[in-house]
Parts: structure tokens; C-alpha cells; sequence
């Protein structure tokens, strides 16, 4: 199927080749002619002056068992038994997706020697685990989570999925959307619900961080999403909370094509960013490498960790363990300070969940500010020295 141009009627003006917003069209001969960049968007029908184009509709159908769809259902990712605080994060955010919808919470669990795990899930608000436990999912591997994960999905129908921005989760959920042939939304710092439409409205940075954008899949199912972790509160845990256990049984050509050989862990993984409750921020505004010595003393006097924004980061001030940002790590300490940091939209994203934010800058008008809980317009070289002197003298007056 493929747009019409008639000959006859086109004039060769150009406004199509214009409104094209995939390079599509071409002027051969005074007549526009299309290529296969085409995806029927209809835009060139729309300003054509002499009504030369016509553009095919396309049937659309909405997938027949999207009707049938129901349940919100968080990927628990776990890792030598040990789950990530994303997936506290997302089983809360998932509770409310789910009340507001009228369907059960359920939860996918999938590894080896999984005793005890699933009532964690049901403490944390899950209706449903789908446990899969077997020796060939001990370690992560690609091939076989997306076969097992694929063919639960196939098979219960979920309306939305959501899993974790983490590696792992980056790596795993594309190939799972691709294998139920459904849409996914990465990186998501919002998430809510149209209760008319049952849709789920999944909000991201785009263009760089410059703007927010709501997308949505109005047809496949499930509709899925990763999220950023740190950026949703976790919901109440309830002791004792009881749900229904589902068993999962792999079939013998569960196989993977890969094998793991031995999980190495990165020395980068020891800067527990995104767990801190402390994080102390350098920018720019340091001026110098050096700088981050003072950063470095702060942090350590109120027992945090050392974050970074991506300019240091690119001047090799500091390692990429320490960005936070759109492009690093999203934290939600309770208290985030941040010294010599102008407050780019793509840094802002990744902190400003944060309980309380100190900034300090000697420009009034940073965007800093704009989220900052406390503000000190000043030069950090003097502020923080003063800072670490009343630390020491409130410590001292406590001893």
C-alpha cells in the first residue's frame, strides 16, 4: 500500500516534499514521487494545493484480545534473590494503577531458589505472583527470561507491564515487547491512568530532557513501561499480607543460546548512588577537578555519598558512577545538596523527588533554585567551609 500521486494535477510546488517529516518525497521530473521512507502519515495529502496526493487509509485494527486484557503486572527483578528497591518502587505505583482500574496486582518472579521471595511481593501489595523457579534461570540470561517471560504474557494477558530502568531490565523488556508485538515506553518518571479509555499514560523526558511527553499504546497489549527508579514512592507494606502463587513450569526448549560463565561485579556498582540517603553534588560550577575534594569532605561529614552532573562527568572531573541525571543515575535522597550546579532540565529530572535539596550558587538565578527546598546565593569555596565548621561545632557541643 503506498500513497497515490497523480501526475496530471501535481505542479511540482514543493509544499509536500515540506511537510514530510521522514524525507519521503522527492521532486523527479517536476513531479513529486515517494520512496519507501513513506509510513502513510498523510501529512503531503493534507497541504497539497491541487489535491494530487491521496493517501490509502489504513486499517488499523485494534488487537482482538486487547479487549480481553486485564491486570497490572510489575516484572520483579531479582538477582541472587536480592530485589532491587525499583521493584518496592513499582509495586506501589502499580497498587494504584491497578485500584483505579478495578484489577488485580500481580507480580512475575523469575530464578532459582526463590523459597520465600513471593510473600515479600504480597507484603509489598501484589494480588497474583507468577513464580518461575528452575536451575536454567539461576543467572540472567536474555534468551531464556524473554522465552519464559513472553509466554506468560501470551498465555494471562495483562493489560499493562510495568519493570525497572535498571541494566537489567534494559536489556531484558525490549526483546519481551517485541515478542508479544506490543510498544514499550522507556524510561518513564510518570505513569497514570485514562479510566475512560483504559489507557495507560506513560510520561518521559524527550528532545534531550527539553520537554515532557505523554505517550500512550492505544492497541497492543500489554502496555509496557520501564521506569526510572527513585522516582515513585514505595506504597505501604503490609506484614502478613497474604495472594495467590501461582507456579510457572518451563518446557524442555527453554534453552539459551548463551551461556553465563561468571557474574563479575563492577567496582562502579560500590558508588550505592541511588540508595544514599545523603547525596552531595558538584557542577560546573566547581570550576576545577580539584574541587570535588571539597565536595568529597562535605559528604563525608554528613555520611553521604558524592553525585556528580554530566559536565563534570564529560570533563573527566569525576567518573560516570557519580552522574545523576537524565543520563546517569535517578536519586531520591532524603537530603540533596548541590554546590556549584546550574540545574539543566536533564540533571533536575534525576533529583527532584528528593525530600529536601540544598543548592548553593553563586547565581541568583540558576534554575537550581526553582526546586531547591534551601538556597544560598554564595561562593561554594566559602559556604561549604563554613558549613563543615558548624557541623563540627554541633558535633562537638553533642559529644
Amino acid at each position: 500500500m503506498a500513497v497515490i500521486i497523480d501526475k496530471e494535477l501535481c505542479t511540482g510546488c514543493g509544499e509536500c516534499l515540506e511537510a514530510c517529516p521522514f524525507e519521503a518525497l522527492s521532486l523527479q521530473d517536476d513531479k513529486a514521487q515517494v520512496n519507501e521512507a513513506c509510513t502513510l502519515c498523510g501529512a503531503c495529502e493534507e497541504v497539497c494545493p491541487t489535491g494530487a496526493i491521496t493517501v490509502p487509509q489504513v486499517e488499523r485494527a485494534a488487537d482482538e484480545r486487547a479487549a480481553e486484557a486485564r491486570g497490572v503486572w510489575v516484572f520483579a527483578e531479582q538477582r541472587q534473590g536480592a530485589m532491587p528497591e525499583v521493584v518496592a518502587e513499582l509495586l506501589g505505583q502499580g497498587r494504584r494503577l491497578a485500584d483505579e482500574l478495578g484489577v488485580e496486582l500481580s507480580a512475575v518472579l523469575l530464578g532459582h531458589g526463590l523459597d520465600g521471595r513471593a510473600a515479600e511481593l504480597f507484603a509489598l501489595g501484589a494480588d497474583v505472583v507468577y513464580q518461575a523457579d528452575d536451575e536454567r534461570l539461576a543467572a540472567f540470561n536474555d534468551d531464556i527470561y524473554t522465552q519464559v517471560l513472553a509466554r506468560v504474557i501470551n498465555e494471562h494477558r495483562p493489560e499493562v507491564l510495568l519493570a525497572g530502568a535498571t541494566s537489567l531490565g534494559r536489556s531484558l523488556i525490549p526483546r519481551v515487547a517485541t515478542a508479544v508485538a506490543t510498544g514499550l515506553t522507556a524510561d518513564c518518571t510518570g505513569l497514570a491512568i485514562d479510566p475512560e479509555k483504559r489507557l495507560l499514560l506513560q510520561t518521559r523526558p524527550a528532545f534531550g530532557g527539553n520537554i515532557m511527553a505523554t505517550i500512550i499504546c492505544p492497541q497492543a497489549r500489554p502496555q509496557m513501561a520501564t521506569v526510572r527508579p527513585r522516582v515513585m514512592k514505595q506504597g505501604p507494606r503490609q506484614e502478613g499480607r497474604q495472594g495467590r502463587l501461582v507456579p510457572v513450569e518451563l518446557n524442555p526448549q527453554d534453552q539459551a543460546r548463551t551461556q553465563v560463565l561468571e557474574v563479575v561485579r563492577a567496582l562502579e556498582e560500590q558508588v550505592n548512588l541511588t540508595g544514599a540517603e545523603v547525596v552531595v553534588t558538584g557542577g560546573r560550577g566547581l570550576g576545577q577537578p580539584e574541587g570535588f575534594a571539597l565536595v568529597r569532605k562535605l559528604a563525608t561529614a554528613l555520611g553521604g555519598v558524592v553525585g556528580a552532573t554530566r559536565g563534570t562527568v564529560d570533563a573527566g572531573w569525576i567518573g560516570h558512577a557519580h552522574q545523576v541525571g537524565q543520563t546517569g543515575r535517578t536519586v531520591s535522597p532524603k537530603l540533596y545538596v548541590a554546590l556549584g550546579v546550574s540545574g539543566a532540565v536533564q540533571h533536575l529530572v534525576g533529583m527532584q523527588s528528593s525530600d529536601n535539596i540544598l543548592a548553593v550558587n553563586t547565581d541568583p538565578n540558576a534554575p537550581i533554585f526553582s526546586v531547591a527546598h534551601y538556597g544560598i546565593v554564595g561562593n561554594l569555596y566559602e559556604v561549604v567551609p563554613a558549613m563543615l565548621d558548624r557541623l563540627a561545632e554541633l558535633r562537638g557541643q553533642g559529644a
